[in-house]
């Protein structure tokens, strides 16, 4: 039986950034406070745990002082920083560039749309730690739609700026654009809309689908490492199944079944971003030793 790994698979330079900042910081003290868990794999998050990093909710870090605390790929919100300064936190600060750059371009959008009584939309999960920070730069005044079923929420009168969570489809973002235009031109009485979107999309993210859907359809059987909370592996499972439907979801090799195997001769290992790739090798290994 033939098992290959997938090559595009594995961590997104976001966290690989974020995870290498923790490790080095951990070097040089044996313990690091992290605001979340700073990937969503439980395995990955245990390994670093072993190493001293602590995970914290933002309740816990309202109550520290004087130490440092890391803040992963998905950013904060401004009020974190104002918690930090406040009780002489030092931060350690991992936040994904292309997140940055979103949280400045949603700010200055914010200002634009106060004179305007203008609304910010951001097309992005609800209560994922990325879309919270994103909402700080708006004084959660922020419109979170998920899909289609959620452009109620919008008031097609007023002017509206359109941003993404970085993880979301590119089509879906299309998709709600040209939607959310066709309905204010509806209710314009013929004149322009004030209207406008961002593509903010990480293409290193939004191209594996791509990349999934042609490597799913290479193997007999595909097997898709991902930590059950990662809301990107959920997406690129349901990727890997539509093309192939012997597709199956495992957290690590423990979840590997042998009768998925049988007579089977070639076997795909793939994962999200948030899948470390040594746990893909455990994983393939595990395949093996069935296989031997």
């Amino acid at each position: 039986m033939q098992v290959t790994i997938d090559s595009h698979s594995g961590f997104c330079f976001g966290v690989v950034h974020a995870i290498e900042t923790a490790e080095r910081e951990l070097l040089e003290k044996p313990i690091l406070y992290c605001l979340g868990d700073i990937v969503h794999n439980n395995m990955e998050v245990n390994r670093l745990k072993q190493m001293g990093l602590v995970i914290i909710t933002h309740e816990e870090f309202e109550t520290l002082h004087d130490c440092k605390v890391l803040i992963r790929a998905h950013g904060e919100p401004p009020g974190t920083y104002k918690t930090a300064l406040q009780n002489r936190i030092t931060l350690v600060d991992a936040s994904c560039p292309i997140v940055l750059t979103l949280q400045n371009q949603i700010h200055r959008g914010y200002l634009e749309m106060l004179p305007k009584k203008g609304q910010i939309v951001i097309y992005g999960k609800e209560g994922h730690a990325e879309v919270n920070a994103l909402m700080g730069q708006t004084k959660d005044t922020a419109i979170v739609i998920g899909g289609t079923n959620d452009l109620a929420k919008i008031d097609f009168t007023r002017p509206v700026r359109l941003y993404s969570q970085t993880t979301k489809s590119v089509e879906g973002l299309h998709e709600i654009a040209s939607m959310i235009r066709e309905r204010m031109e509806q209710v314009s009485n013929g004149h322009p809309v004030d209207f406008e979107w961002s593509d903010s999309i990480c293409r290193q993210v939004s191209n594996r689908s791509v990349q999934l859907t042609e490597f799913a359809a290479r193997f007999e059987v595909v097997v898709f490492v991902s930590g059950l909370k990662s809301s990107n592996g959920m997406v690129l499972y349901n990727v890997c199944k539509s093309v192939n439907p012997l597709t199956y979801l495992v957290s690590g090799p423990g979840d590997v079944d042998r009768k998925w195997f049988e007579k089977v001769q070639t076997v795909g290992i793939c994962g999200a971003t948030s899948t470390p790739g040594w746990l893909m090798e455990e994983v393939a290994q595990e395949i093996q030793k069935i296989n031997d």
